[in-house]
């Protein structure tokens, strides 16, 4: 049966089915029938036993019809941040990815959106209540959301590994996942009604580092056709990216941890004792540059001009890092952030200080709290952009999310309140505006703002991912970032992003100074 007619025969019952080419599918309707799903679908593979870390191998063809009615399970990870919890069991057989598609015919030719989950490489999962995809599949999208290998088994790097291995590397499982799930909607996106030529990835922090990423990966290449990035890039001081060499060299020091230092022993120890003593291992298992997946450093690339040429999107949140200053045990003030900051940067430190000043201790704090959230996810979110638009002529927009996010009353810690002042527009708070699942947030009081708020962001999403350009009826305007600027015109340049609060509006940059300050400090060469 073919997959319009299939898909068509289907429309507004619970028992849709889809041809893969792995075989037939039966999925279920959401949202009054209007939106189909399709959970817990396999894009390669269980990579487990002589597959654990081995690029991912194709999925076997089955028979008969498959049910994709239920997730699959998240892959194996500790338990390293309050907002990522699960209660159902985690297994490395884990590379499943889920879809979400309004099309009531195979030939409607949708834009597709691909996820992927953040989690600091370590943690996360497809399937979390707050990447619910009903809400974005309504504005006219085919929304995927994908699982991949994290910390030691997606990112470990071992001599015998490489050695075994065809490619001559090792480590980057994880982003290899990413590509085979590319790769399976390039094949099967068009049974869903999705256009497989009009595919936008896009990710909110470890996930926004993935699509920085995917923009220089060679086997990425031609996968995906547009970018969107939700706070951060492998361009700044977090998720560094180590050499081929250290990364090899860490994976040798943990596997004699393991006592397990042949290819064989490596794969024969029981995935509880590998996650174990990976949970308090460091540095933490993350991309690295093995020459093959990632052949350079990303600005290397960027600046070279030699990553994807594709629209991208992406900014951050105003206050990335708030809580952890405003919250923090010992309250800060003028004399002390002055102090930190002249031990922390040394000769560089008056010119830290001049565009995070310290005249109060209020002005202190907001200084504090500012070049947390840029040394975390501000600055190299602002890099990529820059670095994009120096070497590109695609369209690229910015974005600043500034709402002060609502939180549950009766908070506390260290002894203060958690309000929503000392919250601010946190990391990762902006993902249940762009999904549109407020409601999986419990105890919040969300107000009418927030709803316009999420639904304004959902539009611009789905509006990018359909023609490039985030712009349509009923939206405030957003200017496209345009050319660099020249030196002194910051004032002069005119809107050139959009601030996402409760009242949407287009404004000039804000704070360019604060990152041309921190380029210089982080980009000059190391002695």
């Amino acid at each position: 049966m073919g997959g319009a007619l299939a898909l068509t025969m289907g429309l507004g019952t619970a028992h849709a089915q889809v041809r893969t080419t792995a075989g037939l599918l039966e999925g279920t309707t959401a949202d009054e029938g209007r939106v189909r799903v399709f959970k817990g679908v396999p894009f390669a593979a269980p990579p487990v036993g002589d597959l654990r870390w081995k690029s991912p191998a194709p999925v076997s063809p089955w028979t008969g019809v498959r049910k994709a009615d239920a997730f699959g399970a998240q892959c194996l990870q500790p338990q390293v941040f309050d907002d990522i919890v699960f209660d159902r069991p985690a297994s490395e057989d884990c590379l499943y990815l889920n879809l979400w598609t309004p099309a009531a015919r195979a030939d409607a030719k949708l834009p597709v959106m691909v996820w992927i989950h953040g989690g600091g490489y370590q943690a996360g999962a497809s399937h979390e209540p707050r990447h619910d995809g009903v809400r974005l599949a309504r504005n006219g999208v085919v929304l995927v959301t994908i699982n991949y290998r994290m910390g030691v088994f997606g990112f470990f790097a071992h001599p015998a590994l490489s050695a075994a291995d065809a490619r001559g590397s090792s480590g980057n499982y994880g982003l290899l996942d990413m590509v085979a799930a590319l790769q399976w909607v390039r094949d099967n996106i068009g049974a869903f009604g999705g256009d497989p030529g009009n595919v936008t990835i896009f990710g909110e922090s470890a996930g926004s580092f993935a699509v920085n990423a995917l923009m220089v990966v060679p086997q990425a290449r031609g996968l995906f056709h547009k970018a969107i990035g939700e706070s951060g890039a492998h361009l700044g001081p977090s998720l560094p990216l180590a050499t081929r060499a250290a990364s090899e060299a860490n994976g040798e020091k943990f596997g004699a941890a393991l006592k397990a230092t042949t290819l064989q022993s490596l794969r024969a120890t029981p995935a509880a004792d590998v996650l174990a003593a990976a949970a308090t291992w460091q540095p933490w298992f993350s991309p690295a540059v093995d020459g093959v997946v990632l052949t350079e450093p990303v600005l290397a690339t960027f600046a070279a001009g030699r990553q994807a040429q594709v629209p991208l999107l992406a900014g951050w949140n105003a206050d990335e890092a708030r809580s952890g200053v405003t919250l923090a045990a010992e309250r800060l003030t003028a004399a002390s952030f002055v102090e930190q900051t002249r031990k922390r940067f040394g000769p560089a430190a008056e010119a830290v200080l001049k565009v995070y000043p310290a005249t109060s201790d209020a002005e202190a704090l907001e200084s504090a709290a500012a070049l947390a959230g840029d040394l975390f996810i501000g600055y190299s979110t602002w890099k990529w952009l820059e670095a994009h638009r120096t070497t590109s002529t695609a369209p690229i927009y910015r974005y600043l999310f500034s709402r002060r996010i609502p939180v549950a009353p009766g908070g506390v810690s260290n002894g203060r309140p958690v309000t929503a002042e000392a919250v601010g527009a946190r990391h990762a708070g902006e993902i249940e505006y762009v999904f549109g699942t407020l409601d999986t947030v419990k105890g919040v009081e969300w107000t009418p703002a927030d709803r316009a708020l999420s639904e304004a962001i959902g539009r611009y999403w789905t509006n990018f991912a359909r023609s490039g350009n985030p712009n349509g009826d009923g939206l405030q305007a957003w200017p496209a970032l345009g050319p660099l600027p020249g030196a002194g015109t910051v004032q002069d340049m005119g809107p050139r992003m959009i601030d996402l609060d409760a009242t949407i509006q287009a404004i000039p940059e804000p704070h360019r100074a604060r990152y041309e300050a921190l380029d210089q400090l982080l980009q000059a060469p190391r002695p």
